[in-house]
């Protein structure tokens, strides 16, 4: 028997709220405590997207939409990193499959749009889509940041800014790496003098 109208809607809404309890596999093999949820990612990534350079003439919706949708596949999926030794390819492939199937749980309309937006984000066919992909790094850099100082452990989540370096393309964002890139060598420096 096809599942209900009503039923697709709380299939969809349990897997949003997976997102909830998948944590970010990169503090999680990290050993951080409390580490965030990709939930709580993609809603910074959305709040930031607020924050566009109107004289960019980025289209602002479509950057929120854009990073609510990007990682909805990781609800099925889980987040695969490089240490699961999962290639590209068959990420991609796994990822396609459940946006395939979180798009069939809503309307013909919304379906259309979520798995354009999922596309669009992947190939990065768009300024928005490059734009929500800096912000992606950029939340995840300025997370470590934050676990960093909450640890007291300055330069112990190096590495996820070394994975980034070089690697912002929108000017926008770059100007807050190097800010944030500032702020954390001035937090180091007071670290350092305190011990």
């Amino acid at each position: 028997m096809a599942k209900s109208n009503i039923g697709k809607l709380f299939e969809f809404m349990s897997l949003m709220g997976q997102l909830k309890r998948v944590k970010r596999t990169g503090w999680v093999l990290k050993h951080v405590d409390e580490p965030e949820s990709v939930s709580d990612h993609m809603y910074r990534m959305a709040t930031l997207s607020f924050l566009v350079d109107p004289s960019t003439g980025l289209n602002k919706e479509k950057c929120i939409k854009l990073s609510l949708v990007h990682d909805m596949a990781e609800s099925i999926v889980g987040d695969l990193t490089p240490a699961d030794r999962v290639d590209k390819s068959e990420k991609h492939i796994r990822e396609e499959m459940a946006m395939k199937h979180i798009s069939d749980l809503v309307s013909e309309d919304l379906s259309k749009e979520l798995f354009s937006l999922w596309e669009e984000y992947e190939h990065q066919t768009t300024p928005e889509a490059v734009f929500v992909k800096d912000l992606d790094k950029f939340e995840m850099i300025f997370q470590a940041h934050e676990y960093e100082q909450l640890a007291k452990k300055p330069g112990s989540l190096q590495e996820f800014f070394d994975s980034t370096k070089g690697k912002f393309k929108t000017p926008q964002v770059q100007e807050w790496v190097k800010e944030l890139e500032e702020t954390r060598a001035q937090y180091h420096e007071k670290d350092t003098e305190g011990t």
